[in-house]
């Protein structure tokens, strides 16, 4: 029997998937509990539409995540920060600070899990960063940290 599995299944296949499976092992196991749908012309018809959906989305996150790159490529992020002797900052620069400031100047929302300061940001002077915003696009930006007086 043809079935559309709603769910991943070890040794048999993935979510969306149509595979052939023992006609009891359908009807009283994957059926009933949901795992999986008989593939009638109406429910391939529905997984097709779905599956076109989900690429558009694809598409466009892409081409949001593209346009934020454009904008951020090349920026400069400027945070001041009380440091001692020597430019050795008290504490660090976090990316949750990098994003925070990028709220305010550039009007844009990155998640701190995005930005990697690599081992952070604990001196003052120039520092590179990269900030994910796709799988396919990684931007890299300059902190520049400033002592505090």
């Amino acid at each position: 029997m043809k079935v559309i599995l709603m769910q991943d299944l070890k040794g048999t296949g993935v979510k969306g998937q149509i595979v052939n499976v023992a006609d009891g092992y359908a009807r009283n196991a994957l059926i009933p509990k949901g795992i999986a749908i008989e593939a009638t012309p109406k429910a391939l018809n529905e997984l097709k539409s779905k599956k076109a959906a989900m690429i558009h989305r694809k598409e466009i996150a892409l081409e949001v995540a593209r346009k934020m790159g454009e904008r951020l490529s090349g920026v400069e992020i400027k945070l001041k920060a009380k440091a001692g002797q020597g430019g050795k900052l008290f504490g660090s620069i976090t990316a949750k600070d990098i994003s925070d400031k990028l709220k305010k100047t550039h009007k844009v929302e990155i998640d701190k899990r995005w930005i990697n300061t690599k081992d952070g940001i604990k001196t003052i002077g120039e520092h590179e960063i990269s900030i994910w915003l796709h799988s396919q696009i990684t931007v890299t930006a300059k902190v520049i940290v400033e002592a505090e007086q």
